[in-house]
């Protein structure tokens, strides 16, 4: 094998294009999609600091049908024109010099005091990783033109004298895909993105045009922060929207440069929604940093304050978390300083000891006068944020019980009672079928294909699910038994109980489940509970159309030669009408007094049963009909019962 060399020729470095161009993820964080989206930030930032510093009020976004973007703004123009301290023109500083710009020397006339673009590195980096490049600055009475390919500039600067209205810059450039994966940019993240940088920039309004959808977007919050936390709560939040903001200075350690530090808060609380977002010099934190432990800090401690004072807490009861505040606020935190420390060039986190301190020792002191000042509003803030914490730590309690419960090997035939399981192992085949007590129980049994069908019995009436909560759901033998015959699992919507989601289709034992139970009005509601129970608890059976009810007689009709059976009154006089012969009618016995012929010949034999699959067409209006029938809403119940009530009398146990 041929010995690698080591020596002294063996190092380069990158020059030129190719330090961003060879290594995108080095400077945009990725070389997939993500990095393609934050070479757009980058150029998009700039036209935003120069709204900061209070040139031009309106940016232009298009998005073009090949996937190329142009970003105009009506600033001050980009400099590209002779550097005579750096003897180079500027163009080559801002568009081929990493680490170049007008955001490193603040002490003449404070150039970008607020900056989102700090590091030097967007319009170089961008260009450097660009198919192609156009480049339109209106400054000094000029026009100024540059074009660049693949990182290299193509004819030099051209310098046009014109007259025209508003200064500014336009940089129309697409993603190279020999730099990136994947270069087409999405209309959703313009969408996102501009809105974002509305929401944080009062009064900034960005003109978005897709060319893609052919669509026009507007975004401007004349509010700012305010105005958005109003958006989100859409008039469902019970406090008011409370908007505060300050300015200081201060230093990250003793011997660091002070700096000055902006911020502003908006917040309200809400029972219906709950939202958390932070902004630094316009950039969104993705995930947080030194706001986001300021803000969680000061809130637990107001509110755990409070609670205290009001001897609002039970006794031994433990402290609140942030969760427990979490789950019913709407927060926007909005902050610019002159010094940041971003976690890396993609600026989703920032680390800054001083911002934390100094938002976090602002938001206690002003979260206490808030709470003396506004007792209404502090109690309800403070009740809530209790049933928000004991919500979630019985929701831990149960989640802890049903995983014990639903946990451990499947030998479910011996650790269920008086489940009866088949032999086939083939799922496809496999039925199961939940029958009403212990004498249906034996009747199914006898009457079934032990190959293929499963029997489970209900003991009793299950718990109605739509009233009970999962703490006593969990409770119950029944319900844990079905679940555990089943084996998909369960699913959870509730928040408190997310991690108790643990449905799987594939993990489902059977083929069709189907529900069992008399033609009497307490079969009719064991029926209902059980399928309220499915719905409840695994809905996506029902979807998936996996639930079936198996239609049990009404009649039995008996001839000399032949017995029949009806299903329906309706069914019951077509029979008659062809019945030429003596004949007896009876109503149907119970499931548990017929004998297994019957057993099979009416309910359990594919060839003769009848099931009826059921099959949601309409979720939304599914919901509502089990929300009104089973649900809390009382009022919707009572209004159903008397315009409909009338057509279910004859069922209806007078006696």
């Amino acid at each position: 094998m041929r010995e690698k060399t080591y020596d002294n020729q063996s190092i380069s470095a990158l020059k030129g294009a190719d330090r961003v161009r060879l290594r995108p993820g080095v400077i945009f964080g990725s070389d997939g999609i993500e990095g393609c989206q934050h070479s757009v930030f980058e150029i998009l930032a700039n036209s935003i600091d120069e709204f900061k510093e209070g040139y031009g009020h309106t940016i232009k976004v298009t998005l073009h049908a090949d996937h190329s973007i142009t970003i105009e703004d009506f600033g001050r123009g980009i400099p590209v024109d002779y550097n005579e301290a750096e003897a180079r023109y500027n163009w080559e500083l801002v568009f081929c010099e990493l680490y170049a710009g007008g955001k490193y020397n603040n002490n003449e006339g404070d150039n970008y005091e607020f900056s989102l673009g700090l590091n030097g590195l967007g319009s170089c980096a961008t260009q450097y990783s660009s198919e192609f490049m156009d480049v339109e600055v209106k400054r000094d009475g000029y026009i100024y033109n540059l074009h660049f390919e693949k990182g290299e500039n193509i004819g030099g600067l051209r310098k046009t004298k014109a007259e025209y209205k508003q200064t500014g810059s336009k940089i129309h450039w697409k993603p190279d895909h020999d730099v990136f994966t994947d270069v087409n940019v999405s209309s959703e993240y313009f969408y996102d993105v501009l809105k974002r940088q509305a929401v944080v920039n009062k009064n900034l309004e960005f003109i978005f045009t897709d060319e893609i959808s052919n669509e026009k977007h507007v975004y401007l919050y004349e509010d700012g922060i305010l105005g958005y936390a109003k958006e989100v709560a859409e008039e469902k939040n019970f406090t008011d929207v409370v908007f505060t903001e300050q300015e200081t200075k201060g230093k990250d350690r003793e011997d660091r440069p002070e700096y000055k530090l902006k911020f502003q808060v908006a917040f309200c609380f809400c029972n219906e929604k709950n939202m958390l977002e932070y902004y630094h010099n316009s950039s969104y934190l993705e995930y947080g940093g030194s706001p986001d432990k300021a803000i969680k800090n000061a809130f637990v401690y107001a509110i755990d304050q409070y609670l205290k004072n009001e001897n609002l807490y039970n006794k031994d009861e433990k402290k609140i978390t942030f969760v427990d505040i979490q789950d019913s606020l709407i927060l926007i935190s909005n902050s610019f300083s002159t010094v940041t420390s971003y976690e890396n060039q993609t600026k989703k986190a920032i680390t800054n000891k001083f911002i934390q301190e100094a938002i976090q020792e602002y938001l206690k002191e002003f979260l206490y006068i808030y709470f003396i000042e506004n007792k209404d509003a502090a109690m309800l803030i403070a009740k809530q944020v209790l049933v928000n914490k004991r919500s979630r730590e019985k929701a831990e309690r149960t989640r802890i019980n049903v995983r014990k419960q639903l946990s451990g090997s499947i030998d479910i035939g011996n650790r269920i009672k008086k489940f009866v399981d088949c032999r086939t192992k083939d799922v496809t085949r496999r039925e199961l079928y939940i029958v009403e007590g212990d004498s249906a129980l034996g009747s199914c049994k006898l009457g079934r294909d032990s190959e293929f069908q499963g029997i489970m019995p209900v003991r009793g009436k299950i718990l109605n699910c739509l009233k009970a909560d999962y703490d006593k759901i969990f409770k119950s033998d029944i319900i844990i038994d079905l679940l555990k015959v089943l084996g998909c699992g369960i699913e959870i919507t509730s928040k408190h109980n997310k991690d108790l989601h643990t449905f799987e289709l594939d993990n489902l034992r059977w083929n069709k489940v189907i529900i069992c139970t008399d033609a009497d009005v307490d079969g009719y509601q064991i029926r209902t509970l059980i399928l309220t129970m499915l719905y409840a608890l695994v809905p996506t059976l029902i979807k998936e159309g996996r639930v079936f009810i198996a239609e049990t007689p009404l009649y039995e009709i008996n001839t000399k030669d032949k017995v029949y059976f009806a299903y329906s009154e309706y069914e019951k006089t077509e029979i008659l009408s062809k019945i030429k012969t003596k004949y007896t009618i009876q109503r149907s016995k119970g499931l548990g007094e017929n004998d297994p012929d019957m057993m099979w010949e009416t309910t359990m034999c594919p060839e003769s049963r009848r099931l009826i699959q059921v099959m949601p067409d309409n979720m939304e209006d599914t919901q509502t009909m089990f929300d009104v029938l089973l649900g809390d809403d009382l009022k919707g119940r009572k209004q159903f019962i008397a315009d409909e009530g009338y057509r279910y009398l004859d069922l209806a146990d007078m006696s």
